[in-house]
């Protein structure tokens, strides 16, 4: 069984419960089964922070993964996947800018860490990108909640 965390310190004035049904569906599609990871919630200032020190850019973006297994090979019983990081004001930006709902955003942003966190990485070339971004977008047209309006 998947053991996941949201943990909210930016203070959302909204419900994000039907993340967790996007969660099982994006880690059942991959196959992942006995793992566990943190998704935290945070403010655009400690993003920024998080960007400078891990990656070295001088600005915020909108969400940051920090895997903890660098290969398939399971040394125990349970994955430790690692961290989700997600800037809700970013999210927020973001989701206007797309003119679509914060709902999709948000959910987009997290399929896309989860991904990240199991070796998927967009920046290596056009396969990988398109591949990335196909998983996304098969897991969030399963629900009415996240399917382009």
């Amino acid at each position: 069984m998947n053991d996941f965390e949201i943990i909210d310190n930016y203070g959302c004035d909204f419900d994000y419960k039907y993340l967790e049904k996007i969660i099982n569906r994006t880690l059942e599609m991959e196959n992942v089964k006995d793992s566990t990871f943190s998704i935290v919630f945070i403010d655009d200032e400690y993003m920024h922070k998080l960007n400078l020190k891990y990656r070295g850019i001088d600005r915020t973006t909108d969400v940051l993964s920090f895997a903890f297994e660098d290969n398939n090979k399971i040394c125990y019983n349970i994955r430790q996947l690692g961290e989700i990081f997600v800037s809700i004001p970013k999210m927020k930006l973001q989701a206007e800018e797309y003119r679509h709902s914060e709902k999709r955003e948000l959910a987009f942003l997290i399929v896309h860490g989860i991904l990240h966190l199991l070796g998927y990485d967009h920046t290596l070339g056009l396969k990988e990108e398109k591949e990335m971004f196909e998983k996304q977008e098969l897991v969030l047209n399963e629900f009415e909640e996240t399917k382009r309006s």
